[in-house]
This record gives structure tokens, sequence and C-alpha cells, in this order.
């Protein structure tokens, strides 16, 4: 349970602003967050510069990245190697991500959301031109994540402009699509991307022609797919199987997962 939102009142052992509000916020999350995965009530801070996250759950092992800033949260943030995410989204080994906005004047966390590792896909992340010769790190490529490619199911908000979401309301939406997780990467790409047709149609019941008008946006995903109908109606059946949608007959559906 989330106590305060708050930073801790402690000296940073840094110069930098940027290095203070790393130091604080991180300081934040050990304290207050919980595990998402499975509720445990505290994170570990892993080792600086662990190769995957910045904090684990000992419970049930998931890892957590931490991307904070003293504003709001865009529709990119910034990331690492781009060879190295994209060896981790291959291994199926890269951590959730927490997105962490705060006041700089209060210290205090106002937005924070959490997008779960299995709704990273390669579609959602794009490399960065190589650093210039000029540059210490000469011909190094970074990488962007677009959050504006990630379903607003796969955005899971526990604060939410200085007010805490309730913590069972966010670990019942981190399970509605945990089953994504057994799924490979190329399908659950489409799963995701049909999730976000249904999310766009804007109302809890459809049917099936609602999700069929976005056929052209995803020929344009998968141009080498002669049968992207076929495959829209595929993947409303297997989100219907998960509990992400019902079916109510006759081309009817609605949506269950309450964001």
């Amino acid at each position: 349970m989330i106590r305060r939102l708050g930073f801790a009142e402690e000296t940073a052992p840094y110069e930098g602003q940027t290095q203070k509000a790393r130091f604080w916020s991180e300081g934040w999350v050990s304290r207050e967050l919980y595990c998402l995965n499975c509720g445990a009530p505290k994170l570990t801070k892993l080792p600086n510069n662990s190769p995957v996250g910045d904090f684990a759950c000992k419970a049930c092992s998931e890892e957590y990245e931490v991307k904070s800033q003293g504003s709001a949260i865009g529709k990119r943030v910034v990331d690492g190697a781009y060879k190295s995410m994209m060896e981790r989204l291959a291994a199926n080994n890269n951590p959730s991500l927490v997105l962490l906005s705060y006041d700089k004047i209060r210290k205090s966390v106002t937005n924070l959301s959490v997008v779960p590792k299995h709704f990273f896909v390669p579609d959602i992340i794009q490399e960065r031109a190589p650093l210039a010769p000029s540059a210490s790190r000469a011909g190094w490529v970074g990488c962007n994540i677009l959050l504006s490619k990630v379903p607003e199911a796969g955005r899971i908000v526990v604060v939410r402009d200085g007010e805490l979401v309730p913590k069972d309301q966010v670990l019942e939406l981190w399970q509605q699509t945990r089953f994504l997780r057994g799924e490979r990467p190329a399908a659950r790409g489409w799963l995701i991307e049909v999730m976000k047709c249904v999310e766009s149609i804007g109302r809890a019941e459809f049917e099936i022609a609602d999700v069929y008008r976005f056929e052209d946006d995803l020929r344009r995903v998968y141009p080498g797919n002669m049968h992207v109908r076929e495959k829209m109606r595929q993947q409303l059946q297997l989100l219907r199987d998960a509990g992400f949608i019902e079916f109510l007959g006759r081309g009817k559906y609605r949506r269950r997962l309450n964001t």
C-alpha cells in the first residue's frame, strides 16, 4: 500500500539536478511502490547498471525499469541501446516500464503508470540515428519507446494527478491482460493491434463491423498478410476467450476491461 507521494527529505549525493531527481524518485519507488504482478508490498533495488532493470520483486521475480521526469510523460521515452532492447524482446526478458512524473517544487509524485512487459513488441521500439563520429561513443545506436503505440490497456495507472488508484483495481487491470505473456511476439503483436482497434471505437458495446473499419490500418501494419479481415476476426475470438471482451451474439461484443 502506498502511504505517501512525497519524496523523502534526504540529501542526494549528487550535484546535478537530473541525478538528484533520479535519486529521489528511485528512493520513492523503493519505499512505496508495490509489485503490480503479484501484489507484494515492496520492490528491491537492483545494483546500478544492471543489464535488465532497476527494481525486482523478490516474490515473483518481476523486474521493472524506471523512467522519471519533472514534467508530463510524452508520446515516447528515450531508452538504451537499440540492439540490446531487440535482443531482450526476442529472449522475452525485458522489464516492465514504470513511468513516473513529479512536481519539482513539491518533490512529490504527480502521475505514475506502468507498461507491463507483455506489451513490449518490436513495433513500439524506434531505432535512433547513430551518434556522430565526434561523440565519445561514436556510432552507438539508441532507441525510443513509442508509448503512442501502446494500447490504453497497456498503460496501467497507479497515480493520476496526485491521487492514488486503489491497489486492488490496479492489480485487477494487470491480471486482465497477463494472458499476453503466453503468446509468441508475433501473435502478441496482432492481439495488441486489435486491442487498439477495439479501444478506438470509443464505446463499451460494438459490432464486428466497427472493428472491420480498421482493416486498412492493419493492412499497412501487416502488408504481407492477404487475409487481414479473417485475422482480425480470429483475434477477436482470442480476446473473447481471454476475457478482454465478451461476445453478445450476432456479431456484437462488449469490452469488459475497465481502465
